[in-house]
């Protein structure tokens, strides 16, 4: 039995279950962590959930790295939801408890969904390092280099980029650890999520952008202070879902002298670096099946005007759906008084939902 690293207290049966459980995502299990667990002792590392023991050992070297690692955990649960909102598999089984003895299948056997959580995981993990860096919540690093490149005219460099190498650097050290042990399951999964952890690392470095600041007398803009600055999570997010949605299936099978992924139907090329693979198809989604890692879509809200996917003929795979009213209580009215705060009204509305059937 292979073993992870200790976890929240709880009986000694579950730690043994929880021993089976080197998944590469396990790490996602901090979210559970108490907020009011700030991580300054090492003895305080055995107390994380979900930690392999490299994971651990990272822990104990690098106290002050543990909670800005806790947020992203908490952030790829949150991004991930939000992301998949409108879709039938909106990602409700990435929130497993810190005592679970098994994964959902959805995210255990090497689905398109497994796909975007390690891709998303990898990506966030460090872009909350690389944003710690420079709010100044990390000592051991600061603002990211310079670039080297002049600026135009007008322009300058100035301001605290976004330190995206060492988000990369200490980001993959940690995320990737559980992959990279002897005994993480079969080759070809472990494979598939370095792979897309590798793409969701990929879109990340696509995601640091130019932004700038206006300086002159009056607004005049006349000349602009710029830096180097990560795009939102959310965006970074959707850039991942179009690659789920167009994800390849891939197959393991002998490429020279060792086995590789390649494209199921079309394994006249190799894997491309920037797009998500998986190994199984996904079930539709639809109805509740535990063996499949589906919830369903019983009593999931629906959008009876939409097109898309939310649209509760889509949402709710034809079987139908019921409206019920909601009163919302809104600000309404608002006026500005000189000087200066803002008075309201409440306004009450009712509106129409739906949910499937």
């Amino acid at each position: 039995m292979r073993s992870c690293s200790h976890v929240l207290p709880v009986s000694v049966l579950v730690a043994l279950l929880l021993s089976q459980l080197c998944s590469g995502i396990k790490w996602l299990a901090l979210s559970h962590t108490p907020s009011s667990l700030y991580v300054n002792q090492t003895q305080h590392c055995k107390m994380l959930p979900g930690m392999v023991s490299s994971q651990a050992q990272l822990c104990r070297s690098n106290l002050e790295l543990m909670q800005t690692i806790i947020q992203a955990a908490r952030e790829v649960k949150k991004t991930c939801q939000k992301t998949f909102g409108d879709m039938r598999w909106n990602c409700s089984t990435i929130d497993i408890p810190p005592d679970a003895t098994k994964y959902p299948p959805d995210l255990d056997r090497g689905t398109r969904e497994s796909a975007f959580v390690y891709a998303l995981s990898a990506a966030t993990i460090s872009h909350t390092i690389a944003r710690a860096c420079t709010t100044g919540d990390l000592r051991l690093c600061s603002c990211g280099p310079i670039p080297a490149e002049i600026p135009q005219p007008g322009y300058r460099w100035g301001g605290c980029a976004d330190n995206l190498h060492y988000g990369l650097i200490m980001g993959s050290k940690f995320n990737d650890a559980p992959m990279k042990m002897k005994r993480s399951g079969s080759h070809a999964n472990k494979l598939m999520h370095l792979h897309n952890s590798e793409v969701g690392r990929q879109v990340l470095k696509e995601a640091l952008v130019k932004k700038c600041k206006c300086h002159g007398v009056s607004g005049s803009c006349s000349i602009r202070t710029c830096w180097r600055g990560l795009q939102d999570l959310r965006e970074i997010a959707m850039d991942l879902k179009t690659k789920y949605l167009s994800a390849t299936k891939v197959v393991h099978r002998p490429m020279g002298t060792r086995k590789q992924l390649v494209p199921k139907d079309i394994d006249i090329r190799p894997v491309r670096e920037n797009e998500l693979v998986y190994l199984q198809s996904s079930p539709d989604f639809c109805s509740k099946n535990e063996k499949h890692g589906s919830v369903g879509t019983q009593d999931r809200q629906c959008n009876r005007t939409s097109l898309g996917s939310d649209s509760c003929d889509l949402m709710c795979c034809g079987r139908g759906y019921n409206p019920y009213t909601e009163k919302l209580v809104e600000r309404c009215n608002c006026k500005y008084h000189w000087c200066c705060y803002v008075t309201c009204k409440k306004c009450e509305r009712i509106v129409e939902r739906y949910v499937c059937k």
